[in-house]
């Protein structure tokens, strides 16, 4: 089983752990509609990706009530 031969020293352990700190998210906004948007991936509000329309968006569905 393995165990350490000397304590380690919490600076030595901060250090190591320095690394595993979660980042924050980096969103830009969309040259489009200018909602905020994560980088290199198409908006979800309007479907626009590098100033080109990739995904069609719909305004409004209609729901027939009595079909369901």
């Amino acid at each position: 089983m393995a165990v350490p031969q000397n304590k380690i020293t919490p600076s030595r352990r901060g250090n190591r752990r320095s690394h595993d700190a979660l980042k924050g998210a980096n969103p830009n906004e969309c040259t489009n509609c200018g909602e905020l948007k994560r980088p290199h991936h198409v908006c979800a509000s309007c479907g626009h990706y590098d100033d080109r329309e990739v995904v069609a968006m719909v305004d409004e569905i209609d729901i027939d009530e009595d079909a369901a």
